[in-house]
């Protein structure tokens, strides 16, 4: 590891926290099993996302897998009989994914989900909760729940018909087969698709571009699509929308923005 790059306090050897300038990484390191999932990971996540979200230093945060085979295969089957093996047990484990969803969903920096192999079911529920998805060309996308008698919850359903719409959700759904990342690209379930080889410093790349931008303004635009993409039309929280708004117009950097570009160079954004 660079001496420059900043590794968190370890809360399971399952999750890896690291700032590495202006980009928060976090890691699913389990590559023994694809990097599937597990109770102490997703009790991890939320706590890493509120490290990065209250480092100033952080403008980017970006989801990967561990190794080259996986971004995140789905949940670790192997905790199934231990951890999911009751309604009660499976009520706890809803908990837990339900709360590092979310957390993930809004927190108040971009996310990206850097996507590397295979990335299956609780794997592809991960991405539908960040912002931008990039993958590389060999990557493979799946929901296998038919496959195994699954039931899917209406949050989960409702996030991939946002981003998909409701005949590619049903496709993926009802077929459970894997889709190529060309395939993952048509439907809109990722951004971009690049070179395996190049993966990473593309993405480097495209972190280092928002974060030369407004952090305010940034978060300003992720509320205000979750507000327009998360709702029912007529409930959309409109006071809300204009606060964050006005916080852009009153900020330090918007002066600095304007004054920028009087002085023809790039604006030094602080995010206040």
């Amino acid at each position: 590891m660079p001496d420059d790059v900043q590794r968190l306090p370890e809360l399971t050897k399952h999750m890896i926290a690291e700032i590495d300038g202006s980009i928060g990484w976090i890691t699913f390191n389990k590559p023994e099993r694809r990097n599937a999932v597990s109770t102490d990971m997703w009790e991890a996540l939320p706590k890493i996302l509120d490290e990065f979200e209250a480092n100033p230093q952080v403008r980017v945060i970006v989801l990967k897998g561990a190794g080259d085979k996986a971004f995140v295969s789905g949940a670790d089957i192997s905790q199934f009989e231990q951890a999911r093996n009751t309604p009660e047990q499976v009520a706890a484990y809803e908990r837990f994914v339900e709360n590092s969803s979310d957390r993930l969903r809004h927190v108040g920096k971009p996310t990206i989900a850097m996507i590397r192999g295979w990335c299956v079911g609780g794997g592809v529920a991960i991405t539908l909760n960040t912002d931008i998805r990039i993958c590389s060309d060999d990557s493979r996308f799946a929901i296998p729940a038919a496959k195994l008698g699954l039931g899917y919850r209406v949050s989960g359903i409702n996030k991939l018909v946002s981003i998909v719409g409701p005949a590619f959700a049903k496709e993926i759904f009802f077929t459970a087969r894997a889709f190529t990342a060309a395939e993952a690209e048509k439907m809109g379930l990722v951004n971009r698709v690049v070179p395996a080889d190049q993966l990473e410093s593309y993405v480097r790349e495209y972190c280092e571009t928002i974060a030369a931008n407004a952090p305010m303004t940034i978060l300003a635009v992720k509320r205000e699509v979750e507000e327009i993409a998360g709702k029912v039309p007529g409930h959309v929280d409109l006071e809300l929308c204009d606060r964050v708004v006005k916080a852009c117009f009153a900020s330090d950097d918007y002066k600095e923005g304007r004054t920028a570009f009087m002085e023809k160079r790039k604006p030094a954004f602080k995010g206040a």
